[in-house]
C-alpha cells in the first residue's frame, strides 16, 4: 500500500520542477492546502443536503404555495388491475400489438388504452411544488455562493489579471476564504452527486451526473495541486448563468409566462457569453499559455487542462441546445419544449378524446392538464448544470 500511495503522489507528476510536498506542508507562517482537507467535504455535504430539506420544507414550499403554484400532480389513471401489471411488470410503453390484444381483452379502444398508460406514466412524474421547491434551493444557493465569490474576488489581483494566478506558484498560502469558498462548493457538487438520484429526473441524466463528477474531480485537483486561484474564477464564471436559469424556472412553475421567457432568454444570453467566450479567452488562455510560459512544463498542468476542456465540450453541447430552444422561442413567440424536457410533448397529451367501446370511456379523461402551459426547457432544466 505504501508502494502505491507514492506511486500516485509522485512528485514529478503533481508538482512542478524543483517543488516537493515537504515544500507545501502547512507551518506557523503559512497554510497551503492538503490533500487532507477534502475529507472535510463528506460531512459537510451532508450538511448541506440537510439545509436543503430544511429549506424546502419551511421555506420554499411555503413561499410556493403563496405564490398560487401548484400543489397536487398530474390526475391519478384510473385503477385498473391488468393494465397497472402490464405497466409495472412488462413495459410502460407498450406496442401496437400489445395495444391490440388489451383492447380486446378489456373492450377499450386503443386510443383510451393508450391515454391511460400516458396518465399513469405522468402519475410518476413529480409535482410543480416539488420542482418549484428544488428549484427555489438551487437559486437560493447559487446566489449566495456567487455573491460571496464576487466579494471575496474583488479584493484580488488574479481577479484582473490572470497572470496573477501563477505568481510565487505553488508556493501561494491558502487564505482562509478561499479556503471555505473551496469547500463549499466542493460539498455542494458532492451533495448534487448524491441527490440526484432522489431529485426530480432528467432525460439529461447522464449528462448532468458527468458533469457533477467532472466538477467534483476539477475541484479536488485544483485543490491538490494548489491551482486554487484559477479555480476561483472558474466558480464565479460559472456560477452566474445558474442564477438566472433557477429563476427562470421559479417564474415558470408560477406561471408568470412572460417573465419566464425574459428570464430564460437573458439565461441564454449569459451562458453562452461566460462559457463560450469568456471561459475559453480567459480560463483557457491562463492555464494553457500564462501557466506554461510562467512555469514551464509538469504533468498535471496537463491533466488539468484536460478536465478543462472536457468541461468546455459539455459547454457546447448544452449551448447548442439552448440556442435551439431560444431560436424557437424567438420564432413561435414562446419558449416551446426542448429535447430536455420531464414532460411528455405535449401534442401527444392534448389528443382528441376518441369514444371508447364500453362505460369506461373516463380512462381517456386528459389528466396531465397541469403539465401542458408549462415549458419544458425549464420543467426539464434545459441547461441544469447547473455548468
Amino acid at each position: 500500500m505504501a508502494g502505491i500511495l507514492a506511486w500516485f503522489w509522485n512528485e514529478r507528476f503533481w508538482l512542478p520542477h524543483n517543488v516537493t510536498w515537504a515544500d507545501l506542508q502547512s507551518t506557523e507562517e503559512a497554510v497551503f492546502p492538503q490533500a487532507e482537507d477534502l475529507y472535510l467535504a463528506f460531512p459537510l455535504a451532508f450538511c448541506i443536503f440537510m439545509i436543503r430539506l430544511l429549506f424546502e420544507r419551511f421555506i420554499a414550499k411555503p413561499c410556493a404555495l403563496g405564490l398560487k403554484v401548484q400543489a397536487n400532480g398530474p390526475q391519478k389513471a384510473q385503477p385498473n388491475a391488468i393494465l397497472e401489471k402490464v405497466f409495472t411488470a412488462i413495459t410502460k410503453h407498450p406496442d401496437e400489438k400489445r395495444l391490440e390484444g388489451l383492447s380486446k381483452q378489456l373492450d377499450w379502444d386503443v386510443r383510451s388504452i393508450q391515454r391511460w398508460f400516458r396518465q399513469r406514466r405522468n402519475q410518476e412524474k413529480p409535482s410543480t411544488l416539488r420542482k418549484f421547491c428544488e428549484s427555489m434551493w438551487r437559486f437560493t444557493f447559487y446566489l449566495y455562493i456567487f455573491t460571496y465569490g464576487v466579494r471575496f474576488l474583488k479584493k484580488t489581483p488574479w481577479l484582473w489579471n490572470t497572470r496573477q494566478c501563477w505568481i510565487g506558484y505553488p508556493y501561494q498560502p491558502l487564505m482562509p476564504d478561499l479556503h471555505y469558498y473551496y469547500l463549499v462548493e466542493l460539498s455542494f457538487y458532492w451533495s448534487l452527486a448524491f441527490s440526484q438520484f432522489i431529485d426530480v429526473k432528467r432525460k439529461d441524466f447522464g449528462i448532468m451526473f458527468t458533469h457533477h463528477i467532472l466538477a467534483v474531480t476539477l475541484i479536488s485537483f485544483s485543490y491538490v495541486t494548489n491551482l486554487t486561484r484559477v479555480g476561483t474564477l472558474i466558480f464565479c464564471l460559472h456560477d452566474v448563468a445558474d442564477i438566472i436559469l433557477e429563476a427562470a424556472k421559479m417564474a415558470n412553475y408560477c406561471k408568470c409566462q412572460k417573465l419566464s421567457d425574459l428570464l430564460f432568454l437573458t439565461f441564454a444570453v449569459v451562458f453562452i457569453v461566460s462559457r463560450l467566450g469568456i471561459f475559453p479567452l480567459w480560463i483557457l488562455n491562463t492555464t494553457f499559455f500564462e501557466l506554461y510560459e510562467t512555469l514551464g512544463n509538469f504533468p498535471a498542468m496537463w491533466v488539468f487542462n484536460v478536465l478543462l476542456i472536457g468541461l468546455q465540450i459539455l459547454h457546447c453541447l448544452w449551448s447548442y441546445l439552448i440556442i435551439k430552444t431560444a431560436y424557437k422561442a424567438i420564432s413561435k413567440g414562446k419558449v416551446t419544449k426542448d429535447a430536455r424536457s420531464d414532460v411528455e410533448s405535449s401534442s401527444d397529451e392534448e389528443e382528441t378524446v376518441p369514444r371508447s367501446k364500453a362505460p369506461h370511456s373516463a380512462v381517456a379523461t386528459n389528466g396531465t392538464s397541469g403539465a401542458n402551459g408549462t415549458n419544458g426547457y425549464l420543467t426539464g432544466a434545459t441547461c441544469s448544470e447547473e455548468h
